[in-house]
């Protein structure tokens, strides 16, 4: 039983129904963490879990992302097996490619209205569209085994012009990466959890986490102590907190959304850049996000907001590319948090006795999260 006497306004039904007897604590209420929890209970049904989530909404990037279920674009993955090797980059891509299978199944296509649109990338000039388009022969023949096709990447540039595209060379086609609506997924999500008997419960910060005993203690917003048998980290860009030593670090993702554009030509989700830039058509809007490359420094925090730099970027990108010639107006603008690291693959691992961690999505949350929350839940039901 918890201290009465501890400062916060819980009455004992609250403490005796919710944070008696918990056997698996889950630290973030997103993709990764409602899988985690979902698992766990799937698979030990008689468990006791609770879900800690510290904004309204899933705090991260969870309901703040773009919703594109992708796996990377040629200019990212060429980059990144740059940067980490090829190993690295494959099995990420595979836990990308399967993560996203399980979402499908979990969720279901329809609640999630999956769009199996393809992923478009755009080159500025002729050296950069030639050096990547010279590589789909390579990365073709890489995802060849993921898909069962011979010809999942394409030159797509004749495509320019049905876009409507200005200062844009040249173009290549993923044809098996799509998009989704986030709020539905996340919703469906939650509702399949709390159908399971999974306590969620939001506008809790988690302030400190520790083993105690044969389990372990979490100080929670105004001095609550709440024990559990066991902890799930699946915070992501929050996560450095509880993980000193690990190499995950928070990434804002600036993003606008247009008023509805009438006659709009753009269907389908693009990238450029590695990556740094993507847009979407939400029905007649357009979605549009990045840039954070602009200034890594300052977008490496969890503070939420934009700023001139970033936002008048994305309006010049609009204006001169997406957009030429189109009179539009933004409707919204918001930011995510995401987690990063020096490597792309996610952590997934033990941390202590009675805590584990599955946290650094890279950027791919929509569709590696399912995947690591599984994976993290079984580490927790094998100790």
């Amino acid at each position: 039983m918890q201290d009465l006497s501890k400062p916060y306004n819980l009455s004992f039904w609250e403490l005796e129904s919710i944070f008696n007897n918990i056997d698996l604590v889950v630290i973030g209420g997103g993709i990764v963490g409602l899988n985690a929890a979902l698992q766990y209970k799937t698979k030990n049904k008689k468990a006791k879990v609770v879900v800690l989530e510290r904004g309204i909404l899933p705090y991260g990037a969870s309901t703040k992302n773009a919703g594109f279920a992708c796996f990377g674009s040629a200019s990212e993955i060429i980059s990144d097996i740059k940067s980490v090797g090829e190993e690295s980059v494959w099995q990420t891509v595979r836990m990308r490619i399967d993560g996203l299978e399980k979402l499908k199944q979990i969720v279901g296509e329809q609640n999630m209205k999956y769009d199996d649109c393809g992923g478009y990338e755009l080159f500025f000039n002729e050296s950069d569209f030639e050096n990547y388009h010279k590589h789909l022969p390579f990365l073709n023949e890489a995802f060849e085994p993921f898909f069962n096709h011979k010809n999942v990447w394409k030159n797509a540039s004749t495509e320019i012009r049905n876009f409507g595209f200005a200062n844009t060379f040249g173009m290549l086609l993923n044809t098996a990466e799509g998009a989704i609506d986030t709020g539905s997924m996340m919703h469906t999500l939650h509702k399949i959890c709390i159908a399971k008997d999974i306590v969620i419960l939001n506008n809790i910060h988690v302030n400190s986490i520790n083993e105690v005993g044969n389990g372990i203690e979490l100080n929670i917003n105004e001095g609550l102590a709440v024990q559990s048998k066991k902890a799930i980290v699946a915070s992501n860009g929050f996560a450095k907190q509880f993980l000193f030593d690990d190499d995950v670090r928070p990434a804002r993702a600036q993003v606008v959304i247009t008023k509805p554009i009438e006659n709009l030509k753009v269907k389908g989700t693009f990238h450029f850049d590695e990556g740094y830039y993507y847009f979407r058509n939400v029905g007649e809007r357009i979605l549009f996000g990045g840039a954070r490359n602009l200034d890594i420094k300052g977008e490496t925090t969890t503070e939420f907001g934009t700023t001139d730099t970033i936002q008048n970027n994305l309006l010049k990108h609009l204006q001169e590319t997406i957009l030429p010639n189109t009179p539009f107006e933004i409707e919204h603008t918001w930011s995510g948090i995401m987690g990063v690291g020096d490597d792309i693959k996610p952590i997934i691992k033990t941390v202590t006795k009675n805590i584990y961690c599955s946290v650094r999505m890279g950027g791919m949350g929509v569709a590696i999260g399912s995947l690591a929350g599984i994976e993290v839940a079984n580490l927790a039901l094998e100790a």
